[in-house]
């Protein structure tokens, strides 16, 4: 469940433990009917971003929801993430990353609108779902059904059948309790096609234009709370990406077909899954392919063709939710005019040298060492009470005869095995993303008399101080030459990592692993490993990185730039159409700080390709390059129109002519 309200939150507080996040806040009236929310009486139109505040710094903040609102985000959606807040029974915890006051202060100050995914499930491939895991000890609960010790939901929709006759009561109950603490906003049940009333039900996917049978009362406004950007991504898995031209068509397509009026794009900033939050074998980086990337850069082409895409539709908005709209095609050439960009990492700090490195390797334990007994495999999480990733199992066997070959099977329902015998490494582990289940098969040497097996294994690496790089580029520590771990900065996890679990390409899942700055000291910095395989140290690098390329490639069918179409600039108040023209234009735009130093490549005519993969055709314009340099050398951003004109001419008449502009940003 979630709710939207305008930013004016002046105090945050866990009500009761398995409830929810109570707000006291000022500022607009939300309502709505059946074509829209309604804030103070307006009917709006709304593009939303979730962005959430333990994925990122606070130092990030400012700048990531700055970059949400330039790119047409008009609020910020967010999970409230219970087991960050209380970690143990009436032990709260809003400090750092934790802050959701300081976040929705930050979106208040910026003129945006907030929207709280509360739970307390969230799913959102947290760990345990955002539960705290002492929840898992409350007597007599029961997750995510209708028993007392347990109530409240999100995404609910999905395992309802599974409860039988309780699903329906514990919705019923959900919605009751939600609408009863009067907080004066409207709330929403994801994905819940029997929301009752007046819970919206809403649509999360990918194509929900096509998808969403609607909302389930007339009263009702089409909402779409989950439109995934990318997908998350898991350990030995391939990238599966989605393009800007999918993700702003089927926006488009909502608001044609479905009437929709509110739009949320999962992730607009995905960040990165920092320490043992991210759920099994999830990789530390969270849609790295979102708009904003995983270090908050934009990205492009997604960033610019949504901000086209809302620019467009905020153009027109008036007359859109006047009515309900018919749809009208306008063809399958039409396309928005945006840049793409190329992000470089550079090695600045190299851990190449020995001397940098202090190892400590882990202790096998004995049989005879050990306090806790039993005749079975403890359950792990059980045992650990979710306080660490791992857990040691040993056993003492006798062996009668002289020194003989066995065979040793164990069967593990867990994610990684490290077997042991006598202080030998003699088996090694793991399952899979949604198949953890594994056998561990190997032929040992037993002694004769009393032999130890132990599961499980780690080495730790601490290398000397470093200094922090200087600049504010992003920073990753690149920890390719590594085996599976976890890595720590000054005492704050960065993330697991597990470089040794490749795709079926052959590559790691996640190489580079995100250093905040606000991690890093200017000097004497400490960098710990926590091994569990056979890594190399001496070729870990930490490296920044930046936009180093930026292409854009527009035909003579890309409409030109929404910014002609309006009737008045806000700055000069000169007519757009006659201050920008209307034809369709490169832009090139580099980072700050930084200016087109070199044009990699131009052609007026029809190359060949696209900006990851391009060539000269048989049709180009000779001058192309020349007049690229002309325009953008030495500028931090330019535009060139696709003009015969400016071209000299047409190189081929009666052919399409297509511009394509790569260039250099330093």
């Amino acid at each position: 469940m979630q709710w939207l309200w305008r930013s004016g939150l002046v105090a945050a507080a866990l009500l009761v433990v398995m409830l929810v996040v109570p707000v006291a806040f000022g500022g607009a009236n939300v309502t709505y009917d059946g074509r829209s929310l309604i804030i103070d009486g307006e009917r709006k139109m709304l593009f939303s971003g979730s962005i959430h505040y333990p994925r990122s710094t606070p130092d990030m903040w400012p700048s990531l929801i700055s970059k949400a609102k330039e790119g047409g985000i008009d609020v910020i959606e967010t999970y409230v993430f219970w087991n960050l807040h209380e970690p143990q029974p009436g032990q709260y915890d809003f400090s750092g990353r934790r802050d959701i006051v300081a976040f929705i202060k930050q979106i208040q100050a910026q003129g945006l609108y907030a929207c709280l995914r509360m739970g307390p499930y969230i799913e959102g491939e947290w760990t345990y779902g955002g539960f705290p895991f002492w929840l898992h000890d409350v007597p007599g609960i029961v997750y995510r059904s209708d028993n007392e010790p347990f109530k409240i939901e999100n995404e609910y929709q999905n395992i309802e059948k599974a409860f039988s006759k309780k699903g329906p009561p514990y919705v019923h109950w959900a919605a009751k309790m939600a609408v009863e603490l009067e907080t004066g906003v409207p709330w929403v049940m994801c994905k819940q096609d029997d929301a009752p009333d007046p819970i919206i039900n809403t649509c999360n996917g990918m194509r929900c234009g096509e998808t969403f049978i609607g909302p389930n009362s007339p009263n009702k406004p089409s909402l779409w709370t989950e439109n995934w950007t990318s997908f998350y991504q898991v350990y030995g898995q391939n990238a599966r990406l989605r393009s800007a031209e999918d993700i702003a068509y089927h926006a488009a397509l909502f608001i044609a077909r479905k009437n929709g009026t509110y739009i949320n794009y999962y992730m607009y900033h995905g960040g990165t899954n920092f320490g043992r939050t991210a759920a099994e074998f999830m990789i530390t980086g969270y849609y790295d392919q979102a708009p904003l990337d995983e270090y908050g850069l934009i990205r492009q082409p997604k960033w610019s063709h949504l901000k086209e895409l809302h620019a467009a539709v905020k153009l027109c908005s008036e007359a859109i939710l006047s009515a309900f709209p018919t749809m009208q095609s306008l063809g399958p050439l039409q396309e928005v005019s945006t840049q793409f960009n190329t992000r470089t990492f550079r090695p600045v700090v190299k851990f190449d040298s020995a001397e940098k490195w202090e190892q400590l390797q882990e202790g096998i334990p004995r049989f005879d060492a050990t306090t806790v007994r039993s005749e079975t495999l403890l359950e792990q999480t059980n045992t650990t009470k979710d306080t660490s990733d791992y857990l040691w199992y040993t056993a003492s066997l006798e062996q009668d005869s002289e020194e003989q070959q066995a065979k040793l099977s164990i069967k593990s329902l867990g994610h990684v095995l490290h077997v042991f015998v006598n202080g030998h490494l003699v088996g090694y582990g793991h399952g899979q993303f949604r198949n953890a289940s594994f056998t561990v098969e190997s032929t040992v040497a037993l002694n004769k008399g009393r032999n130890q097996i132990s599961l499980l294994s780690a080495t730790v690496g601490l290398p000397s101080i470093f200094d922090a790089p200087k600049g504010d580029d992003p920073v990753a520590l690149n920890l390719g030459s590594m085996g599976k771990g976890e890595a720590w900065i000054n005492g704050q996890s960065i993330g697991r990592y597990w470089v040794s679990f490749h795709t079926p390409e052959g590559v790691p899942s996640q190489t580079w692993y995100n250093v905040p700055r606000s991690f890093l000291k200017p000097r004497d910095n400490l960098l710990v490993l926590f091994e569990e395989e056979t890594g190399n140290p001496l070729n870990i690098t930490l490296d920044t990185l930046s936009v180093t390329k930026v292409c854009a490639h527009v035909t003579d069918s890309n409409p030109p730039p929404v910014i002609s179409w309006r009737k008045y600039d806000s700055m000069d108040h000169k007519l757009g159409e006659r201050q920008h023209g209307r034809r369709p234009k490169v832009y090139l735009n580099c980072p700050p700080r930084s200016n087109i130093s070199k044009i990699l490549f131009a052609s007026f005519g029809n190359p060949s390709g696209n900006c990851d993969e391009y060539a000269t055709g048989l049709c180009h314009s000779n001058n192309s390059k020349a007049i690229a340099e002309k325009a953008c050398l030495g500028k931090r951003k330019c535009t060139i129109a696709h003009s015969y004109k400016k071209f000299g001419g047409d190189p081929c008449p009666g052919l399409p002519k297509s511009l394509l502009v790569d260039a250099q940003c330093e």
